[in-house]
């Protein structure tokens, strides 16, 4: 445990490092660009400087360079006004970008035909569930079956790709669908059940991660079926269980949980450059 809470220091270091790096550029770009061009504009305004815009914020940095220019208070301020626009871009493109990657993920998956997708049968991407908490053999709810659910929604997350999860298929591909599982719920329908699932999800693995599963509901063979496309998580994901955190990964068509060591170097390697 003292590993992972190591390992956790260290990518959030990285972080650090990152928006440090970015308030550094910014802060530059206020000394060598923002600073000088005001300073053009005000003297242009007094019509003492005759040269050009570009020439004038040239000169200036190269006397910023050569020390021939005193750091002032304009100078701090318009490097702290640099340094929070660093900040705010990093973190508008790395918001952006994350929406970018799930829309383009969530566009791919919408152009695939439902029953080609359950045709080719579960694989490293596909997991099929018969259903969400009603159990077919014993004819009763088994709230053990959320946390199978919850355990491959994890293991999906944690994974470079995502993938399907497909509720009210069976494991031989056979439509079932959600009769069953709608009786369970006290809203018996579509909301009924989409809520139910975010609410294991927030509850269980995070309320963050809500926004990386997307909900979809599609009728086969004349039964409904629970679509559920899952985008990679920004952040490891663990999962608890008997109040041990347990940490899903995704290896050929199922999920395992990583012991202390598998984890901490799967974790190290998989958000090293993600965040």
């Amino acid at each position: 445990m003292k590993r992972f809470f190591l390992l956790m220091i260290k990518l959030w270091r990285q972080q650090l490092k990152l928006y440090f790096a970015a308030a550094i550029v910014g802060a530059l770009i206020g000394i060598f660009i923002l600073a000088p061009s005001y300073d053009y504009i005000n003297s242009h305004e007094r019509a003492a400087n005759p040269v050009s815009s570009i020439e004038y914020v040239l000169s200036q940095v190269k006397d910023m360079l050569m020390g021939r220019v005193a750091p002032n208070n304009l100078i701090v301020f318009y490097a702290e006004i640099g340094a929070m626009l660093g900040l705010l871009s990093l973190g508008l493109y790395r918001v952006l970008h994350q929406r970018l990657l799930r829309i383009e993920q969530l566009k791919l998956e919408l152009d695939k035909d439902l029953p080609s997708i359950i045709r080719q049968g579960e694989g490293p991407l596909l997991e099929f569930k018969s259903s969400f908490r009603w159990d077919m053999a014993e004819s009763r709810i088994n709230r053990a079956l959320e946390g199978v659910v919850l355990k491959t929604l994890a293991g999906f997350l944690n994974s470079h790709e995502g993938g399907t999860l497909l509720i009210g298929i069976a494991d031989n591909g056979e439509v079932v669908g959600l009769e069953k599982d709608y009786q369970t719920l006290k809203k018996q329908d579509q909301d009924g059940f989409e809520q139910t699932i975010m609410t294991a999800i927030s509850t269980n693995l995070g309320a963050d991660l809500c926004s990386f599963v997307h909900v979809l509901f599609h009728v086969v063979d004349g039964k409904e079926v629970c679509r559920l496309i899952v985008s990679p998580s920004i952040r490891p994901v663990f999962l608890n269980q008997g109040n041990t955190p347990k940490f899903y990964v995704r290896t050929g068509g199922g999920t395992r949980d990583l012991n202390i060591q598998e984890a901490l170097g799967y974790i190290s390697g998989r958000w090293r450059h993600a965040q």
